[in-house]
């Protein structure tokens, strides 16, 4: 009986069998063969409305905070909540999911004797806006996702344009759909 390896040797190669093509690929010389491109993923935030998931690039985040004591500001846009003060700055804290009509108003939730305490997990996305620093209040902030570009699809038909032109997509993980928003549109 041969030995084991004389076994695999004439399992795995054989001196009858042309290998010119199989040369030429680990060699790097088949014109033939196009190089696959390497898809490098992005990072985004995916965080909770109204039990949805949606996701921002990670690149527009500074921080995320817990939600502090907000000051109501009088005649302000449906979506500003208020302003808070963070680490010697005063920032506008916007709900979009007045824009993304989720809800009809946002909530009342004003200074330190405010009768509307938020939920536990309720957080609040620091982000670079186009005219500086704003908050965005979400309900939960879930992890960081990687999605490669395989992995985006382009908002259906419907769903962009208008008063949702900030949804820019879609990104879909195993089971798991993320709604991709434009952070500046949102904002808007």
């Amino acid at each position: 009986m041969p030995s084991l390896s004389v076994l695999l040797d004439s399992f795995f190669y054989r001196p009858d069998e042309d290998v010119g093509l199989i040369q030429e690929v680990v060699a790097g010389t088949d014109e033939s063969l196009e190089p696959v491109a390497e898809e490098v993923p992005e990072e985004y935030l995916a965080f909770q409305l109204e039990g949805e998931l949606y996701a921002v690039p990670i690149h527009g985040v500074r921080e995320i905070v817990k939600v502090p004591p907000l000051t109501e500001v009088p005649r302000a846009a449906p979506n500003l909540l208020g302003v808070m003060y963070l680490r010697g700055e005063v920032l506008p804290v916007y709900d979009i999911k007045v824009k993304l009509r989720l809800a009809d108003k946002a909530p009342l939730v004003a200074g330190p004797d405010a009768t509307v305490t938020p939920p536990r997990g309720t957080r609040i996305i620091v982000v670079q806006a186009s005219d500086g620093l704003a908050g965005i209040w979400v309900d939960a902030v879930n992890e960081v996702v990687r999605l490669r570009p395989s992995m985006l699809e382009l908002a259906p038909p419907g769903v962009g344009g208008g008063e949702r032109d900030c949804v820019v997509g879609l990104g879909r993980r195993k089971q798991e759909l993320f709604i991709l928003l434009d952070l500046w549109q949102a904002l808007s």
